[in-house]
């Protein structure tokens, strides 16, 4: 691999900051809170496959353009109470203000990543671009303590441009004063992580830890965040 390197970037959600323990954990709370359990024969697991289906539903159709972030806040309870045959557009607001308070202050992160970014600190600038919502991803780096670890955090927000888009990698390069091969992107997703990385010229590294992608450009796949030390 290149050693000329000087930034690397990194995705916050599924790569640094474990989006799926943390959103259960919060799910959970949630269930017995706001007494989901006595509006019908649903249990929690059904509560949280169905979000997990809208979820991903949702956050691909924003990653593609077709919707945008204020639409996810409005309509994903929404989607997920209507599946489980509640219609309940009070709940669904409240549960979704909730959801977003809450889940972000979740400490879970995925398995190595604060001693990665330890190892990393110091040879490299780092940042994170992120899709997320700049008050949501903001809290979770903040509640985690991974702030200090980064030079810049670029959201889509910010730049009014998300991956897979290349501004906003291009937006990241300028922030930090390198080219786009002194840059690399790890990231968990092919198609804003990677393919937009390779639009933008960037290097990128895949983030996988459960099985190989097949089909996916990135110039490495890494199961384990720890492996970032002998490939950078």
């Amino acid at each position: 691999m290149n050693k000329n390197y000087r930034c690397i970037f990194f995705d916050l959600d599924h790569t640094l900051w474990d989006y799926e323990t943390n959103s259960v954990t919060t799910l959970k709370e949630m269930f017995w809170l706001f007494g989901l359990h006595t509006l019908g024969s649903f249990g929690f697991n059904d509560f949280c496959t169905e979000f997990g289906q809208v979820n991903r539903q949702l956050w691909h159709l924003y990653d593609t353009g077709k919707i945008d972030s204020a639409e996810i806040r409005k309509s994903r309870f929404e989607l997920i109470l209507n599946r489980l045959g509640v219609v309940n557009n009070r709940l669904a607001q409240d549960l979704s203000a909730h959801y977003l308070a809450e889940c972000p202050k979740k400490t879970a992160l995925m398995p190595g990543a604060t001693e990665t970014l330890q190892y990393l600190k110091g040879r490299y600038r780092l940042s994170v671009i992120t899709n997320g919502f700049n008050d949501v991803q903001l809290t979770k780096l903040t509640h985690t303590n991974l702030l200090p670890f980064f030079d810049h955090v670029v959201t889509s927000e910010q730049v009014g441009s998300k991956k897979p888009s290349p501004e906003i990698f291009r937006f990241a390069l300028n922030k930090n004063r390198v080219l786009a091969r002194e840059a690399i992107m790890v990231g968990d997703n092919p198609l804003t992580d990677i393919a937009g990385a390779a639009a933008a010229e960037i290097d990128a590294v895949l983030f996988s830890p459960d099985k190989p992608v097949q089909g996916c450009h990135a110039l490495h796949q890494i199961h384990h965040l720890a492996e970032l030390r002998t490939l950078l």
